[in-house]
C-alpha cells in the first residue's frame, strides 16, 4: 500500500513540475548555451565571393548602289559616253565585356534584435576598425534560424537570410580612388 502510494505521488509529481523543452534547450545540461534570446550575441563568419561575367559582341553591315550609263551617237559622230554611279556603304562592328570578382572574409558579432513568430531570430552589428586614419566600417543584419546556429554560437553568413552585409571605409585610400573635382566638372559636362 506505501509503495503504490509513493508511485501515485511521483506521478503526480512529475506532471505538476513537467518542463517545456523548447523553454530549457537553452540550458541543456549535455550542450552549450545557443543565443536564442533578445539581446544575445551571436558569432558571424562571413564568408562571401561573387564572380560575374559579361560578354556581348555586335556586328551589322550595308551596301548599296546606283549605276547609270548612257551612250549616244548622232550619225557618224559618237558623243562621249556619259556615266553615273552612286555607291554607299555603312559597317559596324562593336564588341565589349566586363567581368567582376570579389572575396569578402571578416567575423562580427551581431546580437539578437527579434525573435520572429515561427522561432526565427533577427539579428543585427556593427564593427568599426580604425588603422592610421582609416576608417572601416562593418554593418551585418539578416534572419537567423537557430538550427544554423552551431554549439559555438557561430553562424554562416550563407546561411543568413534576407542579409545586408555593407563594408563602408574612409580615409586616404578612399579619398585617392575617387576622381578629382576637374574630371567630375568634365564627366558632368560630357
Amino acid at each position: 500500500m506505501k509503495m503504490k502510494f509513493a508511485v501515485i505521488v511521483l506521478i503526480v509529481s512529475c506532471t505538476l513540475v513537467a518542463q517545456d523543452m523548447k523553454r530549457n534547450a537553452a540550458a541543456s545540461l549535455f550542450s552549450d548555451f545557443k543565443a536564442n534570446r533578445l539581446g544575445d550575441a551571436i558569432t558571424i563568419y562571413v564568408m562571401e565571393s561573387s564572380q560575374a561575367s559579361n560578354q556581348a559582341e555586335t556586328k551589322s553591315g550595308r551596301s548599296s548602289g546606283i549605276n547609270f550609263g548612257s551612250s549616244l551617237e548622232v550619225g557618224k559622230t559618237p558623243i562621249p559616253n556619259n556615266s553615273l554611279a552612286l555607291n554607299s556603304g555603312n559597317s559596324f562592328n562593336g564588341s565589349g565585356g566586363t567581368k567582376s570578382y570579389g572575396v569578402v572574409t571578416t567575423k562580427i558579432s551581431a546580437t539578437i534584435d527579434s525573435v520572429l513568430s515561427n522561432g526565427n531570430i533577427r539579428i543585427r552589428g556593427s564593427r568599426k576598425i580604425v588603422i592610421n586614419g582609416e576608417e572601416q566600417i562593418v554593418h551585418i543584419k539578416g534572419v537567423v534560424r537557430t538550427t544554423d546556429i552551431s554549439s559555438e554560437n557561430v553562424v554562416y553568413s550563407y546561411n543568413i537570410t534576407e542579409a545586408e552585409i555593407i563594408f563602408e571605409g574612409q580615409g586616404m585610400i578612399d579619398s585617392a580612388q575617387k576622381p578629382g573635382l576637374v574630371t567630375k566638372l568634365f564627366h558632368w559636362l560630357f
